[in-house]
């Protein structure tokens, strides 16, 4: 890809970010905040927050990059011609969002067939922003702007492990995780993306997960790779369309964790 190209595509990608968060903000801890449930059975919720950022993110790709196509959870998959895909999570964590946690985030990843090439998460609450992606990896936020380096190793005895959801998915998922966490020095919970930009970060060591979209992990496969870190599925294939997710600040810390889940699957 030449360098012009993926000098555009961040700026589009920031461009859509900054979009975005005035219009999470004008929804985040209103008291007068409404919410539709989308799933059958369970609780999904979804805001008219996630449809406001998602709206003014489209809106920008109109104008700048009309011929890629875009793939978000809101408003579904728009068709292009450029062989690129944009991945949009206007909210990824509305159950958060709703409870007043400032752990949701905005994801926006771009890539192709073979997966994402540019993501960023963000927090526009916290006014934290973590990219990654041709090269780069940083963040920007109240300690100002900084490179991301994931961890280097330490065994899974002194390793920070995170998800999501205490049951992580199905019961023979969530059996699989507890016997990672088990070995692991510490386990917490419910952060959703903005625990993928922990690792990115260099502050905790693992996330697995279970169940998730291509929105849900594109843009923290591109952030955590770009900033040395590796994102797989539970046998260590891409997971670039959703799944299990085995996210890791290095690859030795990765093969630990990746070795529990097999053999717990059998």
């Amino acid at each position: 890809m030449e360098k012009e190209t993926r000098t555009e595509l961040l700026s589009c990608a920031l461009a859509m970010a900054d979009a975005a968060r005035p219009e999470t903000l004008r929804y985040f801890r209103a008291n007068d905040l409404l919410t539709d449930n989308k799933a059958s059975a369970g609780f999904d919720p979804v805001t008219e927050g996630d449809r406001a950022a998602e709206r003014a993110m489209r809106d920008i790709l109109a104008l700048r990059r009309p011929d890629d196509a875009i793939m978000g959870e809101e408003y579904g998959m728009t068709p292009g011609t450029s062989g690129l895909t944009w991945v949009l999570d206007p909210i990824d964590g509305t159950r958060g969002f709703l409870s007043g946690t400032p752990t949701w985030g905005v994801l926006i990843a771009v890539g192709d067939d073979d997966g994402p090439k540019l993501g960023v998460i963000d927090q526009p609450y916290i006014g934290e922003r973590f990219v990654g992606g041709f090269g780069e990896a940083w963040s920007e936020g109240p300690q100002g702007h900084r490179p991301l380096a994931c961890r280097t190793y330490r065994p899974l005895s002194e390793a920070i492990l995170f998800t999501t959801f205490p049951e992580v998915g199905s019961d023979g998922e969530g059996a699989a995780f507890r016997r990672v966490s088990a070995r692991a020095r510490l386990t917490r919970y419910g952060t959703d993306c903005y625990a993928y930009a922990l690792v990115a970060a260099g502050q905790i060591d693992l996330v697995i997960e279970a169940g998730l979209h291509a929105y849900d992990v594109q843009a923290p496969i591109a952030v955590i790779e770009a900033a040395g870190g590796i994102v797989t599925d539970w046998t260590g294939g891409p997971v670039h369309q959703g799944g299990r997710v085995l996210a890791a600040a290095n690859r030795d810390i990765h093969a630990e964790a990746l070795a529990l889940l097999q053999e717990a699957a059998g």
